[in-house]
């Protein structure tokens, strides 16, 4: 048996904090998601409840209404997706763990091709192949063939969670917004601070995704705009029909 290869240890650790910051990364462009749904959808509600009366109890009713309605759904669609992905992964973990139980001679040449397959020759795939099933096999087998991280699956409850907090902080900016001004700012403020909430979440998840700001600034704001325009007139027109 070959000696373990220099740098496997180094290489897999840089696997690992790869995976590691990517897993981070995911998590804040979710979290960035998240609070600009909260920010547009309960911009919107308050909004359109707005336009329809200038109750300060009918607008806090609704976009604290809005608030825990989407938080909870965020939370519970966001537990659902995230259980579903931990349960795949659970079962390719399992069936991993059967055939190195069943068969680990061709799981090693399986690994070993993998490394082939990359472009080491065939002596040093098979020593990087032995001394990371000696550390580690599942681990080995799960990174290269699965890109899982036996030791750090998603929660489900974390990201349940994490949505739902996100949600709420967005949805605050425009509850803030329309209900702490006089009646005749209310509109006007509810606007300006959407759209700096929105340009900020635009910008955040453009730089965390390494690209361009501009056009993701550009959507968000059309987009809540557009929400706010639809659901105010909403609003007045069925104060107009009801009144």
């Amino acid at each position: 048996m070959g000696e373990r290869p220099a740098g496997v240890s180094a290489a897999d650790a840089g696997g690992s904090s790869r995976a590691e910051l990517s897993a981070r990364l995911n998590w804040l462009r979710a979290a960035v998601l998240g609070a600009n749904d909260g920010v547009v959808s309960t911009a919107g509600i308050v909004t359109g409840v707005a336009g329809a009366s200038g109750s300060r109890t009918a607008l806090l009713a609704a976009g604290v209404a809005g608030l825990l309605a989407g938080a909870m759904s965020m939370a519970a669609g966001e537990y659902v997706s995230v259980s579903t992905q931990r349960d795949t992964e659970q079962a390719a973990l399992a069936k991993e763990r059967r055939e190195l139980a069943e068969d680990p001679a061709g799981e090693l040449e399986e690994l070993t091709g993998f490394f082939r397959g990359s472009g080491l020759d065939d002596r040093l795939a098979h020593e990087v192949a032995v001394a990371l099933t000696e550390r580690d096999a599942l681990a080995a087998h799960a990174h290269t063939e699965l890109g899982i991280d036996p030791k750090a699956l998603t929660n489900p409850w974390q990201a349940a969670l994490a949505s739902a907090a996100a949600f709420t902080l967005g949805a605050l900016v425009p509850l803030f917004a329309v209900l702490l001004p006089p009646e005749s700012w209310r509109l006007a403020a509810t606007v300006l601070s959407v759209l700096a909430a929105l340009t900020a979440s635009g910008w955040t998840s453009a730089r965390l995704g390494g690209a361009g700001p501009g056009r993701a600034v550009l959507r968000n704001v059309v987009g809540g705009m557009l929400a706010m325009v639809v659901t105010y007139s909403g609003g007045v027109l069925l104060d107009h029909v009801t009144g």
